[in-house]
């Protein structure tokens, strides 16, 4: 008996042992791992670290793979859009002289009658000439030699010399001079030296779209309403087809044309309205813009300038802002009164002021600006 316990006593302790070094192993082995993590945390941290990083850094990085699919999608898609807008206005144009035309010029008198040719082709020819020139102009880009050019900085990107109001386009990969944004419906950046005929071209545009819309509302109602009862004449065949109902006589058909026909002009009054819309809106953005001097980007800029000025009591200055009426001169050219008509109201291909790289008092300016952006 005693023998017995003696031997479970002994087995019992052999056991206790071996869960006892158990124990301590896994409690080594994580130590160990955690040690390991702290070192390659540290020796990380040690490669890599940057006082001056912030969240802000880190989700750049983190959505970089995301940026550099929509710079390349844009990039390549930009030609499309620019078809897109070609084929839209191209079929616009079409149903107006097929359907809106010959309305006209059968019901209006002869004054109106010259008062919409006149002014429906003025309004084509200027959204032609704005388009052709916002796309094939380039926006400018600074040179890549630093010797002309003195106090600018280097684009850390393309390392090249980054004057005042200049920005990287990560989609043409490029600095462009001035830059308010890059436009896929142009398939190509808005800058210093196109930026003029981009307003313009939306400006045009827009006013082409209301004018359509406005002269062909009562075509649309009549359009609709044909539409609607082709519909109806439509179900009632079927019926009959089917022995459902009897008539005497069959409804009446409209031919392939006269559905063409109301189809198109639905289609006009629906694509013009969508579009003065939406392209008014911007239009009115960027004519806000312009009143403050301001483009796109630096109104983000000069946005977070204020926000940090205005904690310190002080108030930020636009340098680049002469004022609204001044702004609007300096940004369509105007230096005389014939300019609103030579250069506005007709197709002009005027050099903006200045070249981009600096900035000087325009000579159409009429009050100095202050040189300093806080007091």
């Amino acid at each position: 008996m005693r023998s017995r316990q003696r031997m479970f006593a002994a087995v019992m302790r052999l056991l206790l042992k071996c869960l006892r070094l158990g124990r301590r192993r896994r409690f080594k082995l994580v130590r160990q791992a955690e040690q390991l993590w702290h070192y390659g945390h540290l020796c990380l941290r040690s490669l890599l670290y940057n006082s001056f990083t912030n969240s802000d850094v880190v989700l750049d990085s983190l959505f970089e793979p995301i940026y550099w699919l929509v710079d390349h999608v844009t990039r390549w898609f930009g030609v499309v859009f620019v078809a897109l807008v070609i084929g839209l206005t191209s079929s616009i144009v079409a149903i107006v002289y097929i359907c809106l035309l010959p309305l006209i010029l059968q019901t209006y008198t002869p004054a109106w009658i010259c008062w919409h040719l006149a002014y429906g082709h003025w309004n084509l020819i200027m959204i032609v000439f704005h388009y052709y020139k916002a796309i094939t102009t380039s926006p400018g880009h600074p040179p890549q030699a630093k010797n002309d050019l003195t106090g600018v900085s280097i684009c850390r990107k393309c390392i090249a010399p980054k004057p005042a109001r200049t920005h990287h386009c990560s989609i043409c990969n490029r600095c462009v001079l001035k830059m308010d944004h890059h436009c896929p419906w142009l398939n190509n950046c808005v800058g210093h030296y196109n930026h003029r005929y981009f307003f313009s071209f939306c400006l045009f545009m827009t006013m082409g779209c209301i004018y359509c819309s406005i002269s062909g509302w009562e075509m649309f109602r009549d359009a609709y309403t044909a539409i609607e009862r082709m519909k109806l004449l439509e179900k009632e065949r079927l019926q009959v087809a089917a022995n459902q109902t009897y008539y005497q006589t069959p409804p009446p058909t409209f031919s392939f044309r006269q559905r063409a026909f109301h189809k198109s002009v639905v289609y006009l009054w629906v694509l013009c309205s969508s579009v003065a819309l939406a392209l008014g809106a911007l239009t009115l953005w960027h004519a806000a813009l312009i009143t403050r001097g301001e483009t796109s980007i630096e109104r983000h800029i000069n946005r977070k300038e204020r926000q940090r000025l205005q904690k310190k009591g002080k108030v930020f200055r636009n340098p680049y802002s002469y004022g609204g009426w001044d702004n609007w001169k300096v940004f369509l050219g105007v230096d005389v009164p014939r300019h609103w008509l030579t250069r506005v109201l007709l197709p002009s291909p005027h050099l903006p002021h200045g070249t981009g790289l600096s900035w000087d008092l325009p000579p159409c300016v009429t009050q100095q600006r202050t040189p300093l952006l806080a007091i």
